[in-house]
C-alpha cells in the first residue's frame, strides 16, 4: 500500500512540472516566430497581382502534321508549347532551397507538387476532342520566372478554300487561349526571340510546307472574364498541294482524250455512224472521269478548278456531236462544200476554244480565289 502511494504521488509531481514547462514556452504565432510572407505561402493559385495584366510569352515548334482532311477541314500535328512569365512570389534562395532552379516533371509533379499559379492552355478550334498533352515540365528560376513546355497532339479544325483545287494552298492554324481569364488579367504575347521552326523530319503525303508563323489576337469568349475579351495565341502552317497525281491521273490523260475526239473533223462526212462513235467514246470517258473524282473531292457546295476543267472537257467533247450532226444534214442536202468547210474550221477552232477556256478559267482562279 506504502509503494502504491509513493508512485501515484511521483505521477501527480511529474505532470505538474510538465504544466508549467508548456505554460512558460512561447505560442505559435507569437512575436518570437519568423514573419509569414506571400512567398511563403503554400497555395498561390492564383495570377500574381500587378499594375498590368501577366504577360505570359509563347511560341511554338511544329513536330509533324499527321493528317490534313480536306474533306472535314481538320488537320491533326504534334508540337512543343512553351509558355513563359515571371511570378515574383515563386522567388527563392538556391542557397536555402539548395537547387539552383526548381523542376516539376510529368502531369502529377506540376498539378500536385508545384504550388504556384499556372496558365491553363486549352486547343479553342480542337476537333472531335483530340487534344493529348503527352508531356509536360515546369522550370521555376530564383527570381520567380516559370518556364512551361509540354508536348501536344491535337486536331484542329480550320478554314479550307478548295476553289484552286488541284492547284490550291491553304493556311492551317492553331487558336490556343488561357481558360478562364480575359485579356486584363492574363495577355499572350509571342516570345520576342521566337521564330516559326519545324523539326528536320516533317513531311506531309501530297503536301508541301511553305511558311510558319505566330501571331496573337483578341477574341470574344463569354467565359473569359469580366470584359470577355480574351488573349489567343495563333500558330499557323502555310501548306501547298502537290499537283502532280492529279495532273497524271486526271488532266494529261482527259486532254490528251479531248484532242483525240477532235479527229473527226478529218474523218469522211459521209461516216456519220463512225464519227458519233468517236464523240460519244469521248463523252462516256469524261463521264466515268467526273464519276472518279467525285470520290476524291470533298462534297462541297462551291466549284472548283478541277470540276470546271471535267465540266469544260466534257461539253467540249458535246459539241462534236453537234458538228457531226450539221455535217451529215448538211451532206445529205447536197451542201458538200459547206460541211467541208465546217470540218476544216472545227479542226483548229476546237482546239484554241478548248485551250483558251482553260487558260482563261486558270486565270479566273488565279485572281479572284
Amino acid at each position: 500500500m506504502h509503494r502504491l502511494m509513493t508512485t501515484a504521488l511521483a505521477l501527480v509531481v511529474t505532470l505538474v512540472c510538465c504544466t508549467r514547462m508548456a505554460a512558460a514556452a512561447p505560442m505559435a504565432g507569437s512575436e518570437s516566430d519568423p514573419p509569414r510572407t506571400a512567398s511563403s505561402e503554400p497555395f498561390l493559385l492564383a495570377p500574381p497581382k500587378a499594375a498590368g495584366p501577366v504577360v505570359v510569352q509563347a511560341r511554338f515548334e511544329w513536330q509533324d502534321i499527321n493528317e490534313i482532311n480536306d474533306g472535314a477541314e481538320t488537320f491533326e500535328f504534334t508540337g512543343v508549347l512553351t509558355l513563359r512569365w515571371h511570378d515574383p512570389r515563386q522567388a527563392f534562395d538556391p542557397a536555402v532551397v539548395g537547387v539552383e532552379e526548381k523542376i516539376f516533371q510529368g502531369a502529377y509533379q506540376v498539378n500536385e507538387l508545384a504550388t504556384g499559379w499556372s496558365p491553363q492552355v486549352v486547343l479553342v478550334n480542337a476537333s472531335s476532342g483530340l487534344y493529348q498533352q503527352n508531356g509536360v515540365v515546369l522550370r521555376v528560376q530564383p527570381d520567380g520566372t516559370s518556364t512551361l513546355i509540354a508536348i501536344l497532339n491535337a486536331t484542329a479544325k480550320t478554314e479550307f478554300n478548295m476553289s484552286r483545287f488541284p492547284f490550291d494552298g491553304h493556311r492551317l492554324e492553331a487558336v490556343f487561349e488561357v481558360l478562364g481569364f480575359d485579356r486584363d488579367e492574363v495577355l499572350l504575347q509571342v516570345e520576342s526571340d521566337a521564330a516559326s521552326a519545324f523539326a528536320s523530319d516533317v513531311r506531309i503525303p501530297q503536301w508541301t510546307l511553305t511558311g510558319a508563323s505566330m501571331s496573337v489576337r483578341d477574341r470574344s469568349a463569354s467565359y473569359a472574364g469580366r470584359r470577355g475579351i480574351a488573349s489567343a495565341f495563333i500558330v499557323s502552317v502555310d501548306v501547298q498541294r502537290e499537283s502532280f497525281y492529279m495532273r497524271r491521273l486526271v488532266i494529261i490523260p482527259l486532254v490528251v482524250i479531248v484532242l483525240l475526239s477532235f479527229s473527226v473533223f478529218w474523218m469522211d462526212r459521209s461516216s456519220l455512224g463512225d464519227r458519233l462513235s468517236v464523240s460519244f467514246i469521248g463523252i462516256l470517258t469524261g463521264v466515268a472521269y467526273q464519276l472518279v473524282m467525285s470520290e476524291q473531292l470533298p462534297r462541297i457546295s462551291y466549284v472548283t478548278l478541277m470540276h470546271g476543267f471535267l465540266s469544260l472537257s466534257f461539253l467540249t467533247m458535246c459539241a462534236t456531236v453537234v458538228i457531226n450532226l450539221v455535217v451529215g444534214a448538211l451532206d445529205k442536202r447536197g451542201q458538200v462544200a459547206l460541211g467541208d468547210r465546217i470540218d476544216r474550221r472545227c479542226r483548229w477552232g476546237f482546239p484554241l476554244a478548248y485551250f483558251g477556256l482553260l487558260l482563261v478559267m486558270g486565270a479566273v482562279a488565279s485572281l479572284f480565289f
